[in-house]
């Protein structure tokens, strides 16, 4: 009999998929979860996986992974898709997609599948990554086959008694890990609609939050965050503290309109308390010691790195190559920031390095000013001489227009 890995997740769309899989395709269903800090959802995941008719279900942690190969490097590019969308289920698929080839091979299985519908960014990146890596490897992909509601799947799991968390109710459709969670489906497909309060789980409500601020200050070593507040962690503790103390004071929140790579817009739902914390803590000490033009430079190609990743082109000549590049400017970016945590915002208050650009005696107006004031008259007039040259050459009627005469 043939087999098929799945990359299983315990939700809804992936309990279905495995008798669904199974009987279709007359085949062994062996599932497939990664541990990329999604907590509680991974809570008997694998003895669910076989309650539903996997043969055997594999739970792999790849945390330290994740935040290594996958987090680090975006955090490092400034990738944030639409200025807002740190990109936390976004960058765990590539990861998904290399274990399941990976196990797929191990296996011995003809097929990968995955639960993504056929309306989501989440089956490109998967079926493309997978690709990337094997391009023989047959990816499906049943809920866009099947044909199903999310009503319908919750009767067809009901009548093969296969239990899932979701119901008519309570129709949300999450995605977790160590640098994000995203909900979407319900009233959420509203944009008009407020967000309701229970659809959060990592970030309180700002009226909820404590009445006295919380600073923070986070160190980085080469663009690499490395401790808080003078305490030196690993990056997975470091990012799960920051999301528990950001969390805490409602930092986070993430609620729009993007524009998905099938050509929809969708309205979003996300939490992301540590990486809205360090996006910006590391793009204020970036700015703090690089100079303004490959600062603007590397904003764009971090706008670029995250539709790269957003779109599923993790494994792109193109993301390695800016890789390289951020890999060099960031050898500038140590040093240490402080921000201010209050009922759900976020802001830098302090900022400090050996390689700071700033210097007091250049920027000071007061006693100590060591900047040539005098330099600056004929500084004016070089830089203006292509206006005051092409002012003098414009026709008499075009001067007449802006009021001047001739």
């Amino acid at each position: 009999m043939q087999r098929i890995v799945l990359a299983y997740s315990g939700g809804l769309d992936t309990s279905v998929a495995i008798p669904w899989l199974a009987e279709r395709y007359d085949a062994e269903i062996i599932a497939v979860t990664l541990d990329l800090g999604q907590g509680r959802e991974l809570t008997n995941v694998r003895e669910r996986a076989l309650a539903v008719g996997a043969i055997r279900a594999h739970v792999v942690d790849v945390r330290e992974e994740f935040a290594r190969d996958y987090i680090l490097p975006a955090l490092r590019a400034g990738a944030i898709y639409e200025h807002r969308y740190p990109l936390a289920t976004a960058l765990g698929r590539p990861l998904i997609a290399k274990h399941l080839v990976r196990i797929a091979e191990m296996e011995g299985a003809v097929a990968i599948a995955h639960g993504c519908t056929g309306k989501g960014n989440d089956q490109v990146r998967l079926d493309v990554s997978a690709r990337a890596l094997n391009p023989a490897i047959k990816v499906i992909a049943p809920a866009r086959v099947w044909g199903m509601t999310r009503p319908d799947e919750i009767e067809y799991a009901r009548a093969r008694n296969i239990p899932v968390p979701a119901t008519i109710e309570s129709p949300y459709s999450t995605d977790a890990n160590l640098w994000g969670r995203s909900i979407e489906c319900g009233v959420l497909e509203d944009p008009w609609a407020e967000p309701p309060e229970d659809v959060y789980t990592l970030t309180r409500a700002p009226a909820d939050c404590p009445d006295l601020p919380a600073y923070v200050e986070i160190e980085f070593e080469a663009g690499v965050p490395v401790g808080i507040n003078g305490v030196a962690m690993p990056l997975v503790e470091l990012v799960a503290s920051l999301e528990t103390i950001a969390g805490a004071h409602g930092v986070g929140r993430i609620d729009m309109v993007e524009n998905r790579l099938v050509g929809i817009k969708s309205r979003e739902v996300y939490e992301a308390p540590a990486a809205v914390v360090l996006h910006l803590a590391h793009r204020e000490l970036e700015g703090l010691v690089i100079p303004r033009d490959l600062e603007r430079l590397k904003f764009e190609l971090g706008r670029v790195y995250a539709d790269l990743v957003y779109n599923g082109l993790w494994f792109a000549p193109t993301r390695e190559a800016i890789d390289a590049f951020v890999d060099k400017v960031q050898g500038r970016v140590t040093g240490t920031v402080r921000l201010k945590l209050f009922k759900g915002d976020c802001r830098v208050v302090g900022r400090r390095s050996a390689h700071a650009l700033y210097e007091h005696a250049l920027a000071t107006y007061d006693a100590g000013d060591a900047f040539d004031h005098s330099a600056a008259e004929g500084f004016i007039k070089i830089w203006g001489l292509p206006v005051e040259t092409s002012a003098r050459k414009k026709p008499a009627a075009q001067l007449q227009t802006l009021g001047v005469h001739a």
